[in-house]
C-alpha cells in the first residue's frame, strides 16, 4: 500500500466502520468521578493525549482531572499533517496557549524535522515519536498499527524493526519514544519470544545515550516489565502515555501499575527541559 494513511485518518475510518464509536463519544455520555489521590512523589502526566474530531479539550481536561492526571497534548505534526510548517505550528500553540496542558507534538514521517525551524520546535514542551511507520525493503512505508502490516519472516522483521527503533531514537531530536516495543497484530502474541534481551538492550542503550525517555504506554500495555526494569537500571527516564484520541485520556492504569512495581520516583520521570536544553537545540 503506497498511499499515505495518517493515524487521524485511520481512526476516522474505524469510526465509519463502527469499531471506535466510544472513542469520540459526546461529553454528556460519561460522568466525571472524584479525583483520586496521587501516591507518587511526582505529578501524574499523560504526555500522549490527543484531542480530535468531536472530542473537546474541555472534556479531555475533565477526564484527566477525574483520573488524577495532568495532560500533555500530542498534536500530530509532519509534512503531510495539518500541522506541517512553522505557521501551522504557531497556530496550534496559539489555540491551546491558555489551556493548563503541556504542549507537544507527535512527530509523523521520517522527514518531519525538515518542515519546521529549530526555533519553532523549541517553543513546544515536548516532542514524541515512535517506530510505527516502518520502512520496508522495497521503500514502502508500512503503518504497523493497521492491517497492512504483513509479516512473512518474523526474525528478519524483528531485526530490521529493532534497527529502525534505534534509528528513530538516535536521529530524531525527540524527548519521548512512544509505543515502545509495539508489535503488529499478526505477531503480538509472540511478544515475549520476539523481544529478546539483546533486542531490548539495543533500544535501551540508544535511549540512554541520547537522553530519550521511554513511554510506559497504557493503550497497548507496553513495554514489558522486563524491558522497563532494564531501562530503569540503565538510567533511562520514563513518561506515561494513554495514546488516547478520546475518552481514554488520562487513563494510565498500566503506566501507574508498572511505576509501582518498579518503585519509580521523581528522578526516574521525564519532565520538559528548558528551551536551550531541548533535543532540537542540543542535538541539531
Amino acid at each position: 500500500m503506497n498511499s499515505y494513511i495518517s493515524r487521524r485518518q485511520f481512526l476516522a475510518g474505524a469510526l465509519v466502520a463502527g469499531t471506535a464509536e466510544a472513542v469520540l463519544a459526546p461529553a454528556t455520555t460519561q460522568s466525571v468521578a472524584a479525583t483520586p489521590a496521587n501516591e507518587f512523589d511526582f505529578p501524574i502526566i499523560d504526555f500522549h493525549a490527543h484531542v480530535e474530531g468531536n472530542f473537546t479539550l474541555q472534556r479531555a481536561l475533565e477526564l484527566a482531572n477525574a483520573r488524577g492526571a495532568k495532560l500533555g497534548l500530542a498534536e500530530h505534526a509532519g509534512c503531510k499533517e495539518e500541522v506541517h510548517n512553522d505557521a501551522t505550528l504557531k497556530a496550534y500553540l496559539e489555540r491551546v496557549k491558555a489551556a493548563p496542558v503541556y504542549k507537544g507534538i507527535q512527530a509523523e514521517g521520517l522527514d518531519w524535522m525538515k518542515c519546521f525551524s529549530k526555533e519553532a520546535i523549541a517553543e513546544l514542551d515536548f516532542v514524541l515519536s515512535d517506530a510505527l511507520t516502518f520502512p520496508e525493503k522495497d521503500g514502502r512505508l508500512v503503518h504497523l498499527w493497521t492491517p497492512e502490516a504483513k509479516i512473512t519472516d518474523k526474525q528478519d522483521f524483528m531485526d530490521r524493526y529493532v534497527d529502525f527503533n534505534v534509528q528513530v531514537i538516535s536521529e530524531e531530536p525527540i524527548d519521548i519514544f512512544a509505543n515502545p516495543t509495539f508489535l503488529p497484530e499478526a505477531i503480538v502474541k509472540e511478544y515475549d519470544v520476539l523481544w529478546t534481551e539483546p533486542r531490548m538492550t539495543k533500544v535501551i542503550k540508544a535511549a540512554a545515550k541520547y537522553g530519550v525517555a521511554i513511554e510506559i504506554n497504557s493503550l497497548y500495555n507496553i513495554p514489558s516489565e522486563k524491558f522497563l526494569r532494564m531501562a530503569k537500571a540503565a538510567g533511562v527516564k520514563f513518561s506515561f502515555g494513554s495514546n488516547a484520541h478520546g475518552d481514554g485520556v488520562g487513563k494510565l492504569d498500566y503506566s501507574i501499575k508498572m511505576a509501582k512495581v518498579l518503585g519509580v520516583t521523581r528522578e526516574n520521570m521525564f519532565m520538559p527541559a528548558p528551551r536551550d536544553q531541548k533535543p532540537i537545540m542540543r542535538r541539531t
